[in-house]
């Protein structure tokens, strides 16, 4: 089976991107760390990686590229309650390792939880408390506190070091670094990171239910809501003494991003750049054309018995939903294009496969068609990613770009990725790596997150030697799961899939302390979904109405203007 899906996977490497596991959703890891302490090489992994060239004379404190003092840092880290201290493992003490070794620098981590990192580092900032390098995936709280004098720019910084940060440059490019350049201004308050991995989301269904039912795969909307019919009325066929637990689709409170494929599927699949900026700022295409028709269906469903009906009470990091998944009594969702496979043994298709039998898992399908027949659905763009950032507190600038060019060299990346073999992966026959569980005995060595991404803050996606060996690696990277069933979700997320636009128009400041437009669009999304069929009208406009009096209409207005600014009255851009 491997040595075949291994030769998929290579045939393949033409159409998929490289990959990683994505965010939006919380680690169920309940595993307790390992008291015995474990040792780890401090020697860099032999590569190819862009030498820095000699530190420039006027570059004071510094020989051979090489602080004469020990200078210190501090680093930002998300902690998901993993398996190991976030802040305090292998993987943390092998980066402070190298970082003293070649730069003579200190770094200290500090967690952050993952599924309040907004919060958590808004109160920093304000505390003045912040890590030397923060990220995050939300640009506006960069931008509050940018306009407040709390985060640095970094224009003149990234200019006067440029020369020293070759493996940064080399990674990034120019158009990640300088994604958001304020074109009139000059100012940069971050650096964009990198996906490899711009696969977004899929839909799942249960594969062993379909076959115990005699259904084929749905491929298209309505084959998929006559299958949530099917199993709401063979519940006690498909749960036994459980069918009042049955929940034919399950959603969570983000229904933007959790219905994200039938979303998309209703909106104009040959809308303009423009359109879609000016409606942009909400990545769950709230205020898009074509969004409301779709929470309609999903109001439809919900009143049929269809939906999970409390999946509005559980906020993120709840593990409710996961929970009530793995114990399977869900038919379908969608999440992450990776989503059923993460978490080794504890991943959503390892536990039902252990609970229920091999063929009982997730397998991802294509069936929301747009008013064409494709099945248009919207990726990640490789251009920009978490976004890392300084704040003024941070007085070693120089030595935490040194950590950025660090954190950015495909050997630092390739060996945080893969860790050491025979404890975190094994080698395949022609040399692709497969990610395998580590034992009892090495729980020190456990990657808190997939590909150890929250330490490689500016690569989002498995990177290793050479594009072929990743994309050939791809789908081993999760243990105790069918490679196949990996195959199969890249080839669906990446089917008629749209890569988001890059647009570089400067700040908007009317995107500045609106974060409570979440809330006001999850509530639209939820109450609309949960309203009676004939209220539904009035709930969406009115949470609609109250979205952009909030503030959504002056983002829309002032995005409008900054595009008509640059790009003048260009639909598309070139």
């Amino acid at each position: 089976m491997k040595k075949k899906v291994l030769s998929v996977l290579l045939a393949a490497t033409m159409v998929l991107s490289l990959a990683a596991c994505g965010e939006k959703a919380p680690s169920t890891s309940t595993s307790t760390p390992d008291s015995t302490e474990a040792s780890v090489s401090t020697e860099a992994p032999a590569s190819t990686d862009v030498a820095a060239p000699e530190a420039p004379a006027e570059v004071e404190g510094m020989k051979d590229g090489k602080f004469v003092e020990t200078r210190h840092i501090s680093v930002e880290v998300y902690d998901r309650d993993g398996a190991t201290p976030a802040n305090d493992n292998v993987w943390t003490d092998w980066i402070k390792a190298q970082m003293l070794e070649k730069y003579n620098v200190e770094v200290e981590f500090v967690a952050v939880p993952r599924w309040t990192e907004v919060d958590q580092i808004n109160n920093l900032l304000a505390a003045g408390t912040a890590p030397d390098i923060c990220y995050t995936y939300d640009y506006p709280t960069i931008q509050t506190y940018a306009t407040m004098g709390g985060v640095q720019d970094l224009a003149p910084v990234i200019s006067q070091y440029k020369d020293m940060l070759p493996n940064l440059f080399g990674w990034l490019g120019e158009e990640n670094i300088y994604m958001d350049l304020d074109p009139v201004e000059g100012t940069l308050w971050c650096v964009e990171g990198r996906r490899n991995n711009i696969y977004r989301i899929n839909t799942f269904v249960r594969a062993d239910w379909l076959e115990k039912l005699g259904i084929a795969e749905p491929t298209t909307r309505a084959e998929f809501e006559a299958m949530l019919v099917a199993f709401r009325d063979n519940a006690e066929t498909l749960l036994g003494a459980d069918a009042d637990k049955m929940v034919p689709f399950s959603v969570s409170y983000d229904i933007g991003w959790r219905a994200a494929n039938l979303i998309e599927s209703f909106m104009d699949p040959a809308i303009s750049d423009k359109d879609y900026y000016v409606n942009g700022y909400d990545d769950r295409k709230f205020t898009e054309p074509g969004t409301k028709e779709a929470v309609r269906v999903l109001n439809g469903w919900y009143n049929d018995g269809l939906i999970w009906k409390d999946f509005a009470l559980y906020a993120s990091g709840d593990t409710s939903e996961d929970d009530m998944i793995k114990a399977g009594y869900v038919g379908a969702f969608m999440h992450n294009y990776d989503y059923p496979f993460r978490n080794g043994a504890d991943s959503i298709n390892a536990v039902l496969g252990a609970t229920y039998g091999e063929g009982a898992k997730f397998v991802a399908v294509d069936c929301f068609e747009d008013k064409n027949g494709n099945y248009t659905k919207y990726s990640y763009s490789p251009a920009g990613d978490r976004k890392a950032f300084f704040p003024t507190t941070n007085d070693e600038p120089l030595a935490s770009m040194l950590y950025l060019d660090f954190i950015s060299t495909q050997s630092t990346v390739e060996y945080l990725q893969k860790g050491e073999e025979g404890i975190n992966h094994k080698v395949l026959d022609g040399g692709a790596i497969a990610i395998q569980a580590v034992d009892e005995a090495n729980v020190a060595y456990t990657q808190n997150s997939g590909n150890n991404i929250d330490l490689t803050m500016t690569t989002n996606g498995l990177r290793l030697a050479t594009d072929e060996l990743t994309n050939a690696s791809l789908a081993y990277t999760y243990a105790n799961v069918d490679p196949a069933d990996v195959v199969k979700a890249m080839t669906v997320a990446f089917r008629d899939h749209k890569v988001p636009i890059s647009v570089s128009v400067g700040e908007i400041s009317a995107e500045t302390g609106v974060s409570n437009l979440t809330d006001k669009r999850d509530a639209t999304f939820d109450n609309a979904v949960i309203a009676a069929p004939a209220d539904f009208d009035s709930v969406w406009d009115a949470g609609m109405a109250e979205y952009l009096s909030a503030g959504g209409q002056d983002i829309m207005d002032e995005r409008l203007a900054k595009w008509i600014a640059v790009y003048g009255d260009a639909l598309m851009l070139p």
